[in-house]
């Protein structure tokens, strides 16, 4: 891919940079009794209050409520976390150097459809590399539950570049899901679309 003109990259959280485990979530939470959580969830978004919580609009704690009054399991705040949080699996430390040595040479910016319970994890467990924080990583961080949009809803990326003053025509977005490229391919903004795993340090070598 050229790379020329390329100014900024603004980068998705989860399977662009963080390894997922759809699979081993429903099977944690079908242990504690939860079995429809399967129906909630879709490879690329959420569904239900699942996506309710990634845009904010619940908050952790009336998500785990949710969740117990809707399967009537008596569960605890710590096993819903748990169930929920072992969709992350973690970040290959070779994607964490990358992104340190990527912002010596462009802006970085990362754009997810997260949640908080997701993020405190992450903030604890995998940006944490080498003694870093996570703003070693990233010259801004834009969230879904914290801006109230979620991908591919063009707002949020009109937000992100209203914010950051970024030049679309400059810019080049990572993300695992071809609706999201879709919708930032509207705003003139070049895209990529790695797959899972995928080392795509490859686009930065000359």
């Amino acid at each position: 891919m050229d790379l020329q003109g390329i100014d900024t990259l603004i980068i998705d959280f989860g399977g662009v940079l963080i390894d997922l485990d759809r699979q081993r979530c429903i099977d944690r939470f079908n242990e504690l009794g939860i079995t429809n959580v399967q129906a909630m969830l879709d490879v690329c978004h959420q569904q239900g209050f699942f996506l309710l919580h990634e845009k904010g609009l619940t908050t952790d704690a009336e998500f785990r409520d949710e969740i117990r009054r809707t399967t009537g399991v008596n569960v605890t705040d710590a096993q819903i976390d748990e169930a929920w949080n072992s969709f992350l699996i973690g970040i290959p430390s070779y994607k964490l150097d990358l992104l340190l040595e990527l912002r010596h040479r462009y802006k970085l910016y990362l754009l997810s459809n997260t949640n908080g319970i997701h993020w405190q994890w992450s903030l604890r467990h995998v940006f944490s590399y080498k003694g870093h924080r996570v703003e070693d990583f990233f010259d801004r961080i834009f969230l879904s539950y914290e801006m109230k949009l979620a991908k591919p809803d063009i707002a949020i990326f009109q937000q992100m570049l209203a914010e950051t003053g970024a030049d679309p025509a400059r810019s080049l977005f990572l993300d695992d899901a071809e609706s999201n490229c879709r919708a930032a391919e509207t705003l003139g903004i070049r895209t990529y679309m790695p797959k899972a795993h995928e080392d795509w340090g490859h686009l930065f070598k000359s």
